[in-house]
């Protein structure tokens, strides 16, 4: 798993991007091939975005920056931090580990989806691996919560937000109550 190498805070927060403003969010993001210190202030960006938001986890798209790269901080199954970021992730299901759940469903929200929460399935145990900002390998393999958070980033850079893995009806209804009173998010 990644170091925790710079604090969350050290970056300028930046504006979220909500489902529908912005094709990026949209379309599958273009993977790293620039790693250079462009990079860092993009990584630190996004933790200060993420924490600015209030979020657990943020990809580079939702912030509006095409780029396949995601900051997580969030509660395993046990409790425990899931602190890191992988760049150019790729995502497995390992499947359950002695008696774990092969999925469990639960809510979930986005920060691109201001408000609502819907119950989705979602596997126990995920792991990513890709590459840190010197282009070394990494993973991180997580359960419960962590493991959620991991499937649903990686989802956002292949450009797909939770919500377009509901049902249509569900989808709009959530989306009408993201854009709250007289406002619309498109469907």
């Amino acid at each position: 798993m990644p170091m925790r190498l710079f604090g969350r805070y050290d970056g300028v927060a930046r504006p979220i991007v909500t489902y529908g403003s912005d094709p990026v969010l949209h379309r599958p993001c273009a993977p790293v091939t620039e790693f250079d210190d462009g990079l860092r202030r993009l990584l630190l960006d996004m933790f200060a975005s993420m924490a600015a938001a209030d979020g657990v986890g943020l990809a580079a798209n939702q912030i509006g920056v095409d780029a396949r790269i995601f900051v997580i901080d969030c509660p395993d199954a046990e409790g425990q931090d899931v602190v890191g970021y992988v760049v150019n992730p790729q995502l497995t299901l390992p499947g359950p580990v002695g008696d774990e759940p092969a999925e469990e469903v639960t809510e979930e929200g986005c920060l691109s989806v201001p408000g609502p929460y819907a119950d989705l399935p979602r596997a126990f145990r995920a792991r990513v691996d890709g590459v840190d900002l010197a282009g070394d390998p990494v993973s991180i393999e997580a359960t419960g919560m962590a493991a959620r958070c991991l499937q649903h980033e990686v989802d956002h850079l292949d450009g797909t937000v939770y919500v377009d893995l509901l049902e249509q009806e569900q989808r709009e209804r959530l989306l009408a109550e993201a854009a709250g009173p007289g406002g619309s998010l498109p469907a």
